[in-house]
């Protein structure tokens, strides 16, 4: 659940400027709540905590836009096909900007891996980052999406279309294979999601 430090009079002008549907808190140390894309804002003294299953959708409207992140992302299931999850991290120089992970129903490792890099390149597009470092421990899904290997699977051949329609939004992008103690966070994430599961 994201918290966000902030003046929260100028954050409510934000998301009403944006048309998000703004009520009263239900408490009295509630200032008021902000409803948007299955995720609900709520206000506090200087901070607003977000809740729901997008939280990013609001964090992305109150986050300035442009800028340089790094994104982590991983994916995996138990079994091969099996049960399957994503996770991925956004980071900036002022630290953890986004993160988030779901489980997406029975896929291969493969498949999950490219849902997982879909997933972390849209929400890096919405938050409005200008260019991206894209970083996981999936050396198939990123030799396939550089063009160093061939893309076989129907399915994937699919992800790796739509991921580099991703990639190819931002102005400036890089994708590099990196050991799993590097993308540890990513991979907690997907863990989680399949325990909680």
């Amino acid at each position: 659940m994201p918290v966000i430090e902030c003046d929260v009079d100028e954050a409510r002008e934000t998301l009403a400027d944006a048309g998000v549907v703004i009520s009263d808190g239900k408490s009295e140390y509630e200032h008021w709540r902000a409803r948007y894309n299955d995720a609900i804002a709520i206000a506090y003294d200087d901070k607003l905590v977000i809740q729901g299953s997008n939280p990013q959708s609001i964090e992305a409207l109150l986050r300035d836009s442009g800028g340089h992140a790094y994104l982590y992302f991983d994916g995996g299931s138990r079994g091969n096909p099996g049960p399957a999850a994503i996770g991925w991290v956004i980071v900036t120089s002022d630290g953890i900007a986004g993160e988030g992970n779901e489980r997406i129903g029975r896929a291969t490792n493969n498949q999950a891996e490219y849902d997982a890099l879909i997933t972390g390149l849209e929400t890096a597009r919405d938050y409005g980052f200008d260019s991206v470092d894209v970083k996981g421990d999936s050396q198939l899904a990123i030799k396939q999406v550089t063009g160093a290997w061939k893309t076989n699977d129907p399915e994937l051949r699919e992800r790796r279309v739509r991921a580099r329609e991703l990639l190819d939004g931002f102005d400036k992008w890089s994708l590099k294979h990196v050991p799993r103690e590097v993308n540890e966070r990513a991979d907690k994430l997907v863990n989680e999601a399949l325990d909680d599961g």
